[in-house]
């Protein structure tokens, strides 16, 4: 009984959004209200709230639905360039419903949809690489790295998105892959070039 009452609510919730959706890619978030999605899809207005708390809500979960979770199928060290192309892929496809977002939403408040997965998943390519090529990677080093590379991330996306970047996604996303990959190989050479800090205190005093 509980699990029909969860798989009806998921139900409900992806038919709002789906008229969510239709409208905003006709007019900003601000000029649409609950009363004409609920019409759009035959229901009443007050079974939105059952659902979400607002128009915000109801757009976060429609991307943690839809595009969120193309980057949670892919967090292998071979595969996040995959979930990064389907990412791409979805914000072509949807342009109009994402810039509707993107202009009705504080840009830091729509990052954080995405930040949190991709974080995730750059976090574990830095850890992979650093394994493959023997590098002892301090955890806040890790940390540092992966904040680098998702607010760099983001912010291309969000260029793309606006049409102010030419790049294909492909080419994007093997530039990324490799400037993420010369930069670890790099850190792991100079690590590899430096003596201990043992050996440098000892030739300093001789």
């Amino acid at each position: 009984m509980r699990k029909r009452t969860y798989e009806a609510s998921e139900a409900a919730k992806r038919e709002i959004c789906a008229a969510l959706k239709a409208l905003m890619a006709q007019k900003p978030l601000n000029k649409i209200t609950v009363a004409e999605i609920m019409q759009s899809c035959g229901m009443a207005r007050q079974h939105f709230y059952y659902h979400f708390e607002d128009l915000y809500d109801a757009v976060r979960w429609m991307f943690d639905q839809e595009a969120v979770a193309l980057l949670r199928e892919h967090d292998g060290v071979m595969l996040w360039q995959d979930g990064l192309l389907q990412l791409f892929q979805y914000l072509q496809e949807n342009r109009a419903v994402c810039l509707c977002a993107l202009h009705s939403i504080s840009r830091e408040h729509l990052k954080r949809f995405f930040q949190t997965d991709v974080h995730v998943i750059i976090q574990g390519t830095i850890q992979r690489i650093a394994e493959e090529l023997n590098y002892q990677v301090s955890e806040e080093e890790v940390d540092l790295l992966t904040k680098f590379y998702v607010g760099a991330l983001a912010s291309i996306m969000e260029e793309w998105l606006l049409g102010n970047i030419r790049e294909t996604p492909e080419e994007l996303i093997r530039f990324a892959d490799q400037l993420l990959k010369d930069h670890v190989r790099g850190a792991a050479l100079r690590m590899a070039e430096t003596p201990p800090a043992a050996e440098q205190t000892c030739r300093g005093g001789s």
